[in-house]
Formats: structure tokens, sequence, C-alpha cells
């Protein structure tokens, strides 16, 4: 089974105050903490366990799932994101696109489904954490 990548259109907004949720919320949870998340500017990723690994790396902890973020857009203070992409793991796992997302943004009392919305002509550059091989389809909102 190969990844599948969704282009969120349009793409999910978080105003300031739950941007800040859901990326302190993120950070509390992350692998260096014992969570599942690594979060970077451009960049979430959702493991399935904690790391357990030597010197603390991944171990037998596989990733989940990856949400490609914008940060300053559509306003200085929002974030977007743009892209969700599964892992095979994951998706043997049960994780939809909407899983993923909703596992973010619950922390803002959000959903992908409730999420403010704003359309992107183009999503930003090339993510540098995609794979070329990744299936791209397009979410219905």
């Amino acid at each position: 089974m190969s990844e599948v990548g969704v282009v969120l259109r349009p793409a999910a907004v978080l105003p300031r105050i739950q941007a800040e949720k859901v990326v302190e919320a993120l950070g509390d949870l992350d692998v260096a903490k014992g969570g599942v998340w690594i979060v970077n500017p451009g960049v979430w990723q959702r493991y399935d366990k904690p790391w357990d690994g030597a010197g603390g790396m991944a171990g037998s902890s596989k990733l989940v799932g990856t949400i490609g973020t914008a940060y300053g857009s559509p306003t200085k203070y929002d974030i977007t994101l743009y892209r969700v992409t599964l892992t095979a793991h994951g998706m043997e796992n049960g994780w939809t696109v909407e899983r993923l997302c909703d596992d973010a943004l619950g922390y803002a009392g959000l959903s992908l489904a409730n999420c403010p919305r704003a359309d992107l002509n183009q999503p930003p550059d090339h993510d540098p954490f995609k794979p070329d091989h990744v299936v791209h389809t397009h979410l219905a909102s």
C-alpha cells in the first residue's frame, strides 16, 4: 500500500488563539517528552507511540502521518494546514486524513469539519519531508 497525500482545498486555517493552543498542546506531546508528535514550522508529524529507541530515537515507533503547515498565512498569526500525508502504516491502523487533523485540531476545540477555511491559489513550495512517490488527491470540503 502506498502513501496517500491530500491537498486540503480549501485549506484549513487556525486563527491566532487556536493556533497557539494547538502548537502548545502538541509541543507538550513532543516525542522527546514521551509524546507522539514532532511539531516544527512547516511540518507536524504524528507517530503511533512515543519513541522508545536508544538515545531518544524512534525505535519501534512508526510515523502515522504528516500535516504540512504554513505559519503566518493567511495573516501574520495564523497557521494554515494545506497538505496531509498518511503513511501505509497509518492507513493500515485506521488513520484517515480527518482523524489525523482532528487529533491535532481537537486541542483548540476544532475539527477538520468545522475549522475555518481559506482558498489558496497554490500550496506552499515543495514539502521537503514529502517523498516523491506520494499519490495526491483532493479532499472536498
